[in-house]
Formats: structure tokens, sequence, C-alpha cells
């Protein structure tokens, strides 16, 4: 199946893209996205499917689309 995975700041320069569609298999998960396009696990960050934050056990369907952005704070 295909998704669609847009890293947002520091997050493309660490895996050197911004943009793409990736082919996996019909039974990965976002945790497995994460770990196939090598997003360090410890660095803080809301993923969203089609819009909407999802959990890292939760499945991915094809033609989803996939937003990776790190947490950033301040003030």
């Amino acid at each position: 199946m295909t998704v669609r995975v847009k890293l947002i700041g520091p997050l493309m320069y660490e895996t050197g893209f911004s943009e793409k569609d990736l082919d996996v298999p019909a039974a990965t998960t976002v945790e497995a996205l994460l770990d196939l396009i090598a997003v360090p696990r410890q660095r803080p960050k809301i993923v969203t499917r089609n819009g909407r934050a999802v959990a890292p056990e939760e499945h991915l369907s094809d033609g989803d689309k996939i937003a990776v952005s790190p947490i950033y704070s301040g003030g």
C-alpha cells in the first residue's frame, strides 16, 4: 500500500526528505513507519493521519496522508 509522508521542521534534515510517497506493507503501524523513515523515537513529535492525531500502535491504510511534526515549546 502507498502512504504519503510529510515531515516538518528539522525532521526534514534528519531524514533527508520533506515529502514523499512510500510503499509499505499492509499491516504497517504508525510506529513502524516512523522507524522505517528513521525518525528518532526519543524525539517529541506529533503524528497526524489525514489531519487527525494518531497513536503509535494504529495501523495505516492505503492512501493515508501522514504528517510528522516535532513538538516545539517556548514562550
